[in-house]
């Protein structure tokens, strides 16, 4: 039996500078599924993602879905990427079993806490408020600097990752820390001293809709290790419970061993799983 994908729909250029295209997945020409592919953004072209992998269910546990990842490989290739990236909700096995099997890394997790109905209290003494433009400006560009860090990988040179997360960055905050809907915080100590920063706003997440969402959280270098990660994710509690949500979601770096004991013991639990594979 041959499986291969058959383009559904013509290559769309989207105005974001992506490009995606449908494809269903057919073997010996009957369809059995589908799946779209895409790219990441246009920073990132070199990166190529896998969306919606589907298989009807009287032809699944036969490989198909297997195989039709690895055609998919072979359309990215043609597009020009370098890497594969997807997104696996935690709960789905079959599926993070078959990302392990093709050699698949995983990176992070997006993960999601029901938030209790009474803010949680901050250690006496401590307390959160807004940055200044000032404080804003400085901050803005450590956090470029610190998540071009993460975009670095075979293909994307330092300098082209600075430039993506610049333009992440201009994407999510258009109008800098007066963006609707953004909360950036600084954490301050009793006598004034700055422990940490946050940035909560909102994300739309499969299975819940949009919620707020910690997209940064940094303890001050010389104040780590001495409780205040903890005190700045009940501060981001606190002012989800202000917009009036009960969830609260993040993203959580698979190598950030220190993070991941954190959110666990926060009661954070994983939603999706993203996972990373070479082209070679």
């Amino acid at each position: 039996m041959t499986t291969t994908l058959r383009p559904a729909q013509p290559l769309q250029r989207n105005s974001d500078g992506t490009r995606s295209r449908t494809y269903e997945v057919r073997v010996n020409n009957r369809r059995v599924g589908s799946l779209e592919l895409a790219t990441r953004s246009a920073a990132q072209p070199e990166i190529g993602v896998i969306r919606g992998l589907w298989i009807d269910e009287p032809d699944r546990r036969r490989g198909r879905g297997t195989v039709g990842a690895l055609a998919a490989e072979e359309v990215l290739r043609s597009w020009g990427c370098t890497s594969i990236a997807v997104s696996v909700p935690a709960d789905a096995a079959p599926a993070l079993r078959m990302a392990e099997t093709l050699g698949y890394r995983v990176t992070g997790r997006v993960q999601v806490k029901e938030v209790p109905a009474e803010p949680p209290a901050l250690p006496e003494g401590s307390s959160g408020r807004p940055m200044s433009q000032a404080e804003y400006e400085a901050w803005v560009e450590r956090a470029v600097v610190e998540y071009s860090h993460h975009l670095v990988t075979p293909g994307m040179t330092a300098e082209r990752a600075l430039a993506a997360s610049r333009a992440e960055h201009v994407v999510l905050l258009p109008a800098g820390r007066d963006t609707p809907g953004a909360a950036l915080l600084l954490l301050q100590a009793p006598d004034g001293a700055i422990l940490g920063t946050l940035w909560v706003g909102e994300r739309d997440l499969p299975g819940f809709g949009p919620i707020p969402y910690v997209w940064d959280v940094d303890v001050a270098a010389e104040h780590r290790r001495q409780g205040h990660g903890r005190t700045l994710m009940l501060l981001a509690e606190h002012t989800a419970l202000a917009a009036g949500a009960r969830r609260l979601g993040l993203h959580v770096h698979e190598d950030n061993t220190p993070a991941r004991r954190l959110y666990a013991s926060l009661g954070y639990r994983d939603t999706t799983v993203n996972a990373r594979k070479e082209l070679i």
